[in-house]
């Protein structure tokens, strides 16, 4: 029996944060519903859940992520609404997303992504070269503070957190001289005035799946199955196989300095992946090719051989 479409009068409903981001992302993937099954916006509804990684006062206390919960401080609240049925489908930055989905729910549907590179924010738009020794970077990201001080022992690196606006008023106020962001948020909310230099992926590998938005059904949903199947983005998808099967073969997590990026070449899919100390002391790096439907084998075993090369004593440091 064929499904009903969504309505004004039964809409489906789309579970997302409440930041500028992610309402953007979340009203991205509405207008593609709408426009795939020739419907109304009001089709659909934009449902906000606070998550706990909303908390003002986690983010004001600049700790680190590892510190406060990981990646399911975005994620674990809106999967609930989405297992119980407050909400139909759930957008998510993928880069926040866990690799491991919590049981009835699954994750198939990629939209197209954007730019996969880290932005090198300055007031004054300096490039990460021309920055002094001893200036101060300041960064959430445990990765980019371990690639960073791999590639500039003689930077300061700090923790700091918060949206756009908050870290450029951070970097007015002097806590520090720069910070990264993502090219991709950048570009999606439009701030073309902030200053920026893109950093070049050979210069700092993005986090997997940086610049992907990823949507989230519950597994027994047929209707949602085959309205997710007409936007999604199959290039995206088959990148995102190689990257985080590559992830979940390391057991990563946003506590580990962990970057890789995929690529294609006509049928070729070819990955790059690094592993780093926190400190910056050590970076191993390797990469691979494969036909496109090997991806996620690709990525595992591109793993296996990163993680033979550093050896057991390489991650000590996650249990520490």
């Amino acid at each position: 029996m064929k499904q009903p479409l969504p309505s004004p009068v039964s809409p489906l409903k789309i579970g997302t944060r409440g930041s500028p981001l992610a309402l953007f992302q979340a009203n991205e993937t509405r207008a593609r519903l709408a426009s795939a099954f020739d419907l109304p916006l009001d089709a659909f509804e934009i449902v906000v859940i606070r998550t706990t990684g909303d908390d003002r006062a986690l983010i004001a206390a600049d700790k680190p992520l590892k510190d406060i919960g990981g990646k399911g401080l975005f994620t674990k609240e809106i999967e609930e609404a989405l297992l119980d049925g407050t909400i139909d489908i759930a957008v998510h930055s993928m880069k926040d997303m866990p690799v491991d989905q919590p049981d009835g729910l699954t994750l198939d549907c990629h939209l197209p992504r954007e730019d996969v590179r880290d932005a090198f924010v300055t007031l004054d738009g300096r490039a990460l070269d021309d920055l002094p020794s001893g200036a101060i970077v300041g960064t959430s990201s445990l990765r980019r503070r371990a690639q960073l001080l791999y590639r500039r022992p003689n930077l300061q690196v700090v923790e700091f957190r918060g949206n756009v606006q908050t870290r450029m008023r951070k970097l007015a106020e002097g806590v520090a001289d720069a910070t990264f962001l993502a090219c991709a948020g950048l570009n999606r909310l439009g701030l073309t005035e902030v200053a920026r230099v893109p950093v070049s992926p050979e210069e700092l590998l993005p986090a997997v799946a940086q610049g992907a938005i990823g949507i989230e059904r519950r597994t027994d949903d047929p209707r949602v199955a085959s309205m997710l199947e007409a936007i999604h983005d199959t290039p995206t998808g088959q990148r995102l196989a190689a990257e985080r099967a590559y992830l979940a073969a390391l057991d990563g997590s946003c506590e580990t300095p962990i970057a890789g990026l995929a690529e294609l070449d006509g049928g070729t899919i070819q990955l790059r992946g690094e592993i780093l100390r926190p400190d910056g002391s050590e970076c191993l790096a390797d990469a691979g090719s494969a036909p496109i439907e090997d991806a996620a084998d690709l990525g595992r075993e591109l793993a296996l051989r990163l993680k033979k090369e550093a050896g057991d004593g390489f991650f000590d440091w996650r249990t520490g």
